[in-house]
């Protein structure tokens, strides 16, 4: 559910207010207030602002597909290194490691290539390895989704340049003709300010609610990786012994 709210609200790429289209006319955007008139009337700021709802809509979308568990951990990776682990085949297990694009797997590829390269490493030299490639990971996760807090923050400023360009423009009309009495001189102006504005809030608040739900997923799935990664080193050291990753012959 929170999926399809994420994507049905993100920015000027995916809404169409339909009740914006019945409004009634409002001077100089041409007719009704519909999506078109909207963008139009929030000047050349829209265009940036359009392209950061693009951005972000297609960030959520990546992160739908690759922040996921079968991405950090898998069951089937876990049953056959559990399995290679106890019978000790170490070379077995980095083969394994190395057809599996998991987290998980990963970190435990990069802890037995050090064992293999230095066969007199001691085991807490071995979990050194693994908890700093872990965190390598970890890192990597939560740095991505950052993305989407950067589109938060940055279109409500891209709107709020749009408005005081608009203001600029309003008050420009009073400074050429200080007899201005129709106040539809005035509406070009200020409309593009207050649609500016409107634009870099409805780009930059679900930018910021998505950024808040995919924060809470990738620290699901940092918890499940520290878990399973530490499930392995621990099965690891039941069998580990120094000089046991000696080539094949």
């Amino acid at each position: 559910m929170g999926s399809k709210f994420l994507l049905g609200g993100v920015g000027l790429a995916g809404f169409a207010p339909s009740a914006w289209a019945q409004a009634a006319p409002v001077p100089g955007l041409g007719g009704h207030l519909d999506l078109w008139h909207f963008v139009q009337a929030g000047g050349w700021v829209m265009i940036p602002l359009a392209l950061l709802s693009v951005i972000a809509l297609m960030l959520i979308v990546i992160y739908l597909f690759t922040l996921r568990r079968g991405a950090v951990v898998s069951g089937r990776y876990m049953t056959t290194a559990d399995a290679l682990l106890r019978k000790g085949d170490y070379y077995g297990l980095l083969a394994v490691s190395n057809r599996h694009g998991e987290a998980v797997a990963r970190i435990l590829r990069r802890t037995l290539d050090f064992l293999i390269k230095n066969p007199k490493a001691t085991l807490a030299e071995a979990r050194e390895i693994a908890e700093t490639e872990g965190t390598r990971q970890a890192s990597a996760m939560q740095q991505q989704i950052v993305y989407l807090a950067d589109i938060g923050n940055i279109a409500p400023m891209v709107g709020l340049f749009g408005t005081v360009v608009g203001m600029i423009k309003a008050f420009a009309v009073v400074a050429a003709d200080m007899s201005v009495k129709n106040p539809s001189m005035l509406a070009a102006g200020v409309s593009e300010a207050l649609v500016a504005t409107a634009g870099g809030l409805l780009v930059g608040i679900p930018a910021m609610a998505a950024y808040a739900y995919f924060r809470g997923r990738t620290q699901r799935l940092v918890s499940e990786m520290e878990a399973a990664t530490t499930q392995l080193i621990a099965q690891l050291g039941v069998h580990y012994k120094p000089g046991a990753f000696r080539p094949p012959e």
